[in-house]
């Protein structure tokens, strides 16, 4: 039997997850590895680490398995330079969480770059992006910037980096969702920009070819034998392929310690006068689709702060229990903005906030605030998307991730939001992604109307709440948030 391996390279750990010939996840092998934080805002990984652990889990997973190709998702933004001629990375890679080039992105705001910037890539000038952190890089590593002018260093994203190692530096490739998220990619033009690697003083000889989702990107003797990589795409992008919202309207949210909604916007990137992100959602056959994307910090992580920070509950599966026994007449509204706010306010200077406490305030009103904020931000997100959008189409709203697992998070998520809320069979639609798209490419795979038909339905939450009282729930929300977010 023929499978299609996936690599699923994450911010904390990486996994290999092979697939058979009917896309069903058959084993699946899972390594951490070490995050490193070597100042205040620095978030570092061990690039020999991330590519240890890619190599062991793949050999676990496919063990004495038949491998058709390979299909690579990973953590976007973050930030890698090589030598050409060795392979080893020159500074360990940093993190799309990292936070070191936030005054030169407030440099370049201030000096009026910003407009043009967002006008070629879609992207806001943020330090989360991987341009300024290549620019850190050359200006900080010790003969770096000679090394890159002279066309010795080479510049990835953690797929490219993989990829190039994989194939034993053949191949220096990358594909269209992940050089969105460079900032130095223009996604209307389908080009690095050379403006934005002038302004940064970025050689463009250090980036990689940009090629459709489904692609050949080369082949690797890991596995002892030769399997062709036939499928690229980041995490979030590859999430949205995994839930087949092909269709413009279709959004997919991923629940996990934060939020990441994609609303495919078809054939034409929109720009968003609400603060979301345009990007490609996926590439295929030369022909980018178009998404927005809105972030938001912090969901799951809501709950861990219930157990780790509070001390209130012993797992997150309590929080159901609690949260269906919380005092109906007390409306505790949580803003979670323990790292600031993302999507659609951006700051980053708020910090998180309670409102609606009582004496008789407790766990239970606490768990349901948690809970019901995830909805409160995601309803943010999907009136901005709408807003740009101009209502057009009538949102299907999938979701993922392990905080889609509650039924009553997903239930309020319904109730505030005013639409169906979809939740699939198949909850690792990130890695599935991944393997579609290789599975696909190497012809074992359904085209995407197939693949399309394959989504299967586990539940589905329709609105429960009256439209009066989700016009009440919201307003509050928003009063506590306009109370949260930082004055100037």
């Amino acid at each position: 039997m023929t499978h299609i391996l996936a690599i699923d390279q994450g911010t904390t750990s990486s996994r290999a997850i092979l697939f058979d010939g009917d896309m069903r996840p058959s084993s699946v092998a899972q390594k951490e590895f070490t995050q490193h934080f070597p100042a205040s805002g620095w978030v570092e990984h061990d690039p020999e680490e991330i590519w240890e652990t890619v190599c062991a889990t793949c050999l676990e997973a496919a063990e004495g398995q038949e491998v058709t190709a390979i299909g690579i998702t990973n953590q976007r933004e973050t930030t890698l330079v090589w030598d050409r001629v060795t392979g080893a990375p020159i500074y360990n890679a940093i993190v799309w969480q990292d936070r070191r080039t936030a005054q030169t992105c407030a440099d370049l705001k201030a000096d009026g770059h910003e407009a043009m910037v967002t006008d070629r890539t879609g992207l806001l000038l943020d330090p989360y992006f991987s341009a300024t952190k290549l620019a850190w890089i050359l200006d900080n590593v010790d003969g770096a910037r000679a090394k890159a002018e002279a066309g010795e260093l080479a510049f990835g994203t953690v797929d490219t980096f993989l990829i190039w190692r994989l194939t034993d530096g053949a191949s220096h490739v990358t594909d269209a969702t992940n050089a969105a998220r460079t900032m130095l990619y223009d996604i209307k033009r389908g080009a690095w920009d050379a403006d934005i690697c002038a302004l940064l003083n970025i050689p463009m000889s250090m980036l990689p070819e940009v090629r459709d989702c489904a692609s050949h990107f080369g082949v690797t003797d890991l596995l002892g034998a030769p399997v062709p990589i036939l499928g690229v795409a980041g995490d979030q992008q590859a999430a949205t392929i995994g839930q087949a919202c092909f269709q413009p309207g279709m959004l997919k949210s991923t629940y996990g310690t934060g939020c990441f909604a994609l609303l495919n916007t078809g054939n034409v990137p929109v720009v968003s006068k609400n603060r979301l992100l345009t990007t490609i959602a996926y590439q295929l056959d030369g022909k980018p689709t178009y998404a927005l994307e809105g972030s938001i910090f912090i969901a799951g992580a809501a709950v861990q702060w219930l157990r780790d920070g509070l001390g209130i509950i012993d797992d997150a599966a309590e929080t159901t229990a609690l949260a269906d026994a919380a005092d109906p007449e007390q409306e505790v509204i949580l803003v979670p903005a323990f790292t600031g706010m993302g999507a659609p306010y951006w700051d980053a200077e708020c910090r998180g906030a309670v409102f609606g406490l009582t004496r008789g305030s407790g766990p239970k009103e606490f768990a349901r605030a948690a809970l019901e904020a995830v909805g409160f931000q995601t309803r943010d997100l999907l009136e901005a998307m709408q807003a740009d959008m101009g209502n057009a189409s009538e949102t299907v709203l999938r979701v993922d991730g392990g905080m889609a697992a509650s039924d009553w998070a997903m239930q309020f998520l319904a109730d505030i939001n005013g639409a169906d809320v979809d939740r699939p069979t198949v909850l690792e639609t990130t890695a599935l992604g991944a393997a579609w798209l290789a599975g696909m490419k190497a012809g074992i795979y359904p085209d995407q109307a197939g693949f399309a038909a394959t989504w299967a339905l586990e539940r589905s939450f329709a609105p429960q709440m009256d439209s009066d009282t989700r016009t009440r729930r919201y307003a509050g929300w928003k009063d506590a948030v306009a109370r949260t977010l930082s004055r100037p």
